[in-house]
């Protein structure tokens, strides 16, 4: 890839809607303003995804505006018993009525509907994330679900990149903040699911205009590993990543830049992706080196007449090593998760 660039301080987009710079930063150093795209409102994406989890159980919570719908989602994983409950709940045509915030650093996320049965609070205070959810009717038992988790930032730093696509007026401003410790609980029904005990978190913050059909390759991981915390972004699939990539290392705080990487998924005998057989990380300058294997394959393919999303988010531990310019990262049976997700939205 080369050299890649970090962008400066300013406004994300120009006149025409385009992205006025291409690149990576540490923190939302470019200026996100619904007002200045100019697409229709119903092509423009913005949400907040966050995922929570420990080497037993994971915690998935969305609150997205994709313009021409509303979708929120509850998603309760289960890795000794390899299962999930999920579920999602969407409405049409909110068209930026969810006054999603412009930063990640100030507003909050309230948007709850009683007659759907949901509520969900995504909630500033000081530097920790209060998650308070609420959603009626959760799983095949029909229980209350809820959560009440606190997390907190252990860095100032973050990915954040800014990616166009080459068709004019598309772009993806996201950010990605790893290593958030946890604390709290989710309950289904009066099942109590523990997020204490070395439990982190990411939050995907995006942001964008993006093209009808695209694939992408997205994983993270965090957790401490011989007294350290450590966590990482890696994805590629989409768009235009020759200023950037998005891949990053974090450990106690500091951030690395990683070029690029690869996400080899094994085969079955008929060319299918075998998703549950071990997986293998690497990058060409050979910075990256990992294997991925696999506990859990949380799938699910929405098909809709127009709309499609197929997904493949697998869960499982990491280990072998990153490269920085400190000297070598070991990682050991790290939790985290691989996907592999194809849209046409």
């Amino acid at each position: 890839m080369g050299e890649q660039h970090l962008l400066s301080n300013g406004p994300l987009l120009d006149h025409n809607g385009d992205l006025a710079e291409a690149g990576y930063a540490h923190t939302l150093v470019k200026g996100y303003d619904r007002a200045a795209i100019k697409a229709p409102k119903w092509r423009i994406k913005e949400w907040d995804y966050y995922y929570v989890g420990n080497k037993d159980n994971g915690l998935a919570l969305t609150v997205a505006d994709n313009g021409y719908m509303w979708m929120v989602s509850v998603t309760v994983l289960d890795f000794s018993l390899r299962t999930d409950i999920t579920k999602s709940i969407i409405g049409w045509f909110p068209l930026g009525k969810l006054k999603l915030p412009r930063d990640s650093r100030i507003g909050d996320v309230e948007f709850e509907n009683k007659k759907k049965g949901f509520s969900m609070r995504f909630l500033h205070q000081g530097d920790k994330r209060r998650l308070i959810c609420s959603l009626d009717r959760f799983g095949k038992n029909k229980e209350m679900f809820r959560c009440d988790i606190l997390l907190q930032e252990t860095t100032k730093n973050s990915m954040v990149i800014a990616t166009p696509f080459k068709k004019q007026g598309h772009f993806y401003y996201n950010q990605k903040i790893v290593n958030l410790m946890s604390s709290g609980y989710a309950k289904v029904g009066e099942r109590m699911i523990d997020f204490n005990k070395e439990s982190f978190g990411v939050l995907d913050w995006g942001r964008g205009v993006w093209t009808y059909k695209n694939t992408w390759f997205w994983s993270f991981a965090s957790g401490i590993q011989d007294g350290h915390k450590v966590g990482w972004n890696l994805g590629y699939g989409f768009g235009d990543t020759s200023n950037a990539s998005e891949n990053m290392l974090f450990v106690d705080g500091k951030a690395y830049k990683l070029d690029d990487v690869r996400m080899d998924i094994p085969m079955t005998s008929r060319g299918k992706d075998d998703f549950l057989k071990p997986w293998t990380f690497r990058s060409k300058g050979g910075e990256i080196a990992l294997t991925f294997t696999p506990v859990y394959d949380r799938h699910a393919d929405t098909n809709v007449l127009v709309i499609r999303s197929n997904q493949h988010q697998v869960f499982g531990v990491f280990s072998g090593r990153f490269l920085t310019e400190d000297g070598p990262v070991e990682i050991r049976e790290l939790p985290g998760f691989a996907e592999k997700v194809y849209n046409r939205w």
